[in-house]
């Protein structure tokens, strides 16, 4: 029985050196001087702000990605015990000794180092020889682009690490499926693609280009799989059901999972909360929670409550009046009502208060018990410091035109009437007699008269209307638009019906004693709404190009000088490899459309198991490129070389099996193919030269004189050339 004691426990396992050399020289070329320079280098002024939200755990909304990313820098400042004090306000600043340099650009340098490996990993797992994975292997090492973005605290890195990941992680998984569909394994690589694909999107948008990349071959594998004869129904439905859960359930899953980590992170109330809706605002520790705790719950006739527009944009804002009228002439001629003006003010006011007020009674206070107002109710509106009434009649907004102009009624004893009842109308109830509720019901006013609805224009007003916006009368439409939706951000029942006492009321801050949040799905819902719309800063940048400049690389972002020397990093490719991973693609698609024409005309000029792997190939590596590259032709946002990246990676990948290709079935002779080598091993030797050359420029670590940067610039080099000639 316990005969296994008398014989050693042994463990085998199968190491490829070839991995483990590549993965030792990613790291050495990834964390070389990993702290230096100790400064502030591009971007990292932008990133490094939320790094510190996270460590103080203050909200934060960025536009530009999910938070995956963005937490994954913030690890970096917890392992080095970073305590989120740092002034990020300008590119070049020296890093204080409380922040740790080091550990915060770890995790992007880890990313490019293991990018490597995986390079080697991807090309064998499609088939090709060991020689043309190390290749590609060495040209993801060499490149100097990768190098540099993946040394600082900066997102791409991580980007194309979970994009080559996916891609790996799927090979394994078809190459699995051969052997042991449904092992340990098989699962294993499965899920793994799930992850993988949640992961690149969680760090920025772009990453669903490679995410649709992998699920449209899965459905081509699929489909190949439903029509395979030699599977049971019972075991193609297992296989479609295990895809849809590994590749479509799991990355919703984890994305979910990234946005709920997030959230129980930031609990704090930040510099971004206006942009959310009072309901989130409220869910969050000091700001407006320590306002709206505490209130009551039901808007009742008497309440005094302040008016927030849902839309937020161009700015957060509140319904508002004072005691300024419209001008009775417009600078256009136009002529107005001369009533009490009626804007949207962006800062917290006094003026900001209204009554919700009973038609059928003159009393501002609430009864006891409250009467709460529910949807369909008809109410007047009283502004808080005039106990003027909110109104809309057939006169022409100052800025709009076609939309009607919103006052607070003075009686001129002209022939204007009053026209001052609203219709409430809960857009989210979930039935007719829903009750009107404190920052949760999002509501519109609909003017009885008119029909129009109560509307934020977001036009600013001229000087008479002190900058504030235009708020206006618009006929209603079924469609909903959130400059047309207001909530109850701040709320109390009203107690006195004189005036003097009612102005003291309203400046005395509300009582809190009670908590209210909302769910996980809710929180989630309004931010990635927000980020998705959120206006981003379109302007030009200095350093910012096109699409089209990145493919011959015909341009460069400057990251960081020195102050006192000439020591610089530039953010410049190799133009080896750049150029020549533009010629592979080029090659690969012509070559591609070739065969598929000699296919039809049933002319096979590769073995099946070839043109497959062939197919494959190009499906992977040149569609990588592809999708991660064309959408940005159809981008309107600022663009920087960096973005073109994740595509580079993916004809870099394409580059050796191209070669291969070209070597092994394209070179007719054994001396043909001795001189297609030699010029590789030529052009791999100028590629490692230039990489050289360029080093200055990647690391940052020796200063340049003027002649020596300007022979690095090759473009400039290139055209004096010609002009010699």
């Amino acid at each position: 029985m316990l005969g296994f004691l008398q014989r050693p426990v042994v463990v085998t396992a199968d190491i490829n050196l070839n991995v483990v050399a590549l993965t030792a020289v990613g790291l050495l070329s990834r964390l070389w001087q990993l702290a230096y320079p100790r400064a502030v280098v591009f971007d990292e002024v932008y990133y490094g702000q939320y790094i510190s939200f996270y460590m103080k755990r203050i909200f934060f909304l960025d536009g530009s990605g999910p938070p995956f990313g963005h937490m994954l820098l913030a690890l970096g400042g917890y392992l080095g015990g970073f305590d989120g004090n740092f002034l990020w306000n300008r590119i070049g600043a020296e890093y204080s000794t409380n922040v740790p340099v080091w550990s915060l650009r770890l995790l992007p340098a880890l990313a490019g180092a293991l990018s490597v490996p995986m390079a080697y990993q991807i090309v064998w797992e499609l088939g090709f020889s060991h020689c043309a994975a190390v290749g590609a292997a060495l040209l993801i090492l060499i490149e100097n682009a990768l190098i540099t973005q993946s040394r600082l605290m900066l997102l791409e890195s991580a980007l194309i690490f979970f994009n080559l990941l996916a891609v790996l992680s799927y090979l394994k998984f078809s190459n699995s499926q051969k052997h042991g569909p449904f092992s340990p394994s098989w699962w294993f690589w499965l899920i793994l693609t799930g992850v993988a694909c949640a992961c690149a999107v969680g760090i920025k948008y772009v990453g669903v280009f490679t995410y649709l990349l992998v699920l449209g071959v899965a459905a081509v594998h699929a489909w190949h799989l439903i029509g395979d004869q030699t599977l049971s129904n019972v075991r193609v439905l297992c296989h479609l059901l295990a895809r849809a859960v590994a590749l479509l359930v799991i990355p919703v899953l984890v994305y979910l999972l990234f946005f709920y980590v997030h959230l129980l992170l930031l609990c704090r109330s930040g510099p971004h909360d206006q942009i959310m809706s009072s309901a989130f605002q409220a869910s969050l520790e000091g700001g407006l929670a320590r306002i709206t705790q505490g209130q009551p719950l039901e808007v009742a006739y008497g309440s005094q409550v302040t008016l927030k527009n849902a839309f937020g944009q161009p700015v957060p804002c509140w319904l508002h009046s004072h005691q300024s009228t419209y001008p009775v002439i417009y600078e256009n001629g136009r002529g107005s009502s001369h009533q009490q003006q009626v804007t949207c003010y962006p800062f917290k006011d006094v003026n900001n208060w209204w009554i919700v007020k009973d038609p059928g009674r003159h009393q501002l206070v609430v009864n006891n018990p409250p009467r709460p107002v529910r949807h369909g109710d008809i109410v007047q509106l009283a502004h808080g410091m005039t106990t003027r009434l909110l109104n809309t009649h057939d006169v022409a907004a100052p800025l709009s035109p076609h939309s009607q102009e919103v006052s607070c009624y003075i009686d001129y004893n002209v022939s204007m009437p009053a026209q001052n009842l609203w219709r409430l109308d809960i857009v989210n109830r979930e039935s007719d007699t829903d009750v009107w509720k404190t920052i949760v019901s999002e509501v519109r006013f609909v003017h009885v008269n008119t029909s129009a609805v109560l509307k934020l224009s977001g036009a600013p007003l001229p000087d008479w209307g002190f900058r504030q916006l235009e708020v206006v009368g618009e006929q209603l439409s079924r469609g909903y638009h959130g400059s047309t939706v207001w909530s109850v951000e701040e709320h109390r029942y009203g107690r006195s019906q004189e005036q003097k006492e009612r102005e003291l009321e309203l400046h005395s801050p509300t009582q809190t004693d009670v908590s209210r949040n909302l769910s996980f799905m809710a929180r989630f819902s309004e931010l990635q709404w927000r980020m998705l719309t959120v206006r981003s800063d379109d302007s030009e940048h200095k350093y910012s190009s096109t699409p089209l400049d990145w493919v011959m690389l015909d341009t460069n972002i400057a990251y960081w000088l020195h102050p006192r020397t000439s020591a610089q990093i530039h953010l410049l490719g190799n133009i080896v490899i750049w150029a020549s991973a533009s010629l592979a693609t080029l090659v690969y698609a012509l070559l591609f459309i070739w065969y598929l024409f000699r296919r039809r005309r049933r002319v096979c000029d590769l073995p099946e198991d070839c043109w497959l792997r062939w197919a494959l190939a190009g499906a992977l590596c040149a569609g990588g490129w592809a999708v991660n590259y064309v959408p940005f032709f159809m981008m309107e946002k600022t663009l920087f070389l960096y973005h073109y990246l994740p595509a580079l990676t993916f004809q870099i990948l394409l580059l050796p099996v191209v070669l291969e290709h070209v070597s092994d079935h394209l070179c007719r002779s054994q001396l043909q193919r001795s001189l297609f080598g030699a010029l590789v091993v030529a052009w791999f030797a100028s590629a490692c030269h230039v990489s050289n050359t360029l080093r200055p420029l990647t690391y940052g670590d020796r200063s340049l004189s003027p002649s020596e940067l300007k022979a690095l610039r090759w473009k400039d080099s290139w055209d004096i050339l010609i002009r010699k000639n």
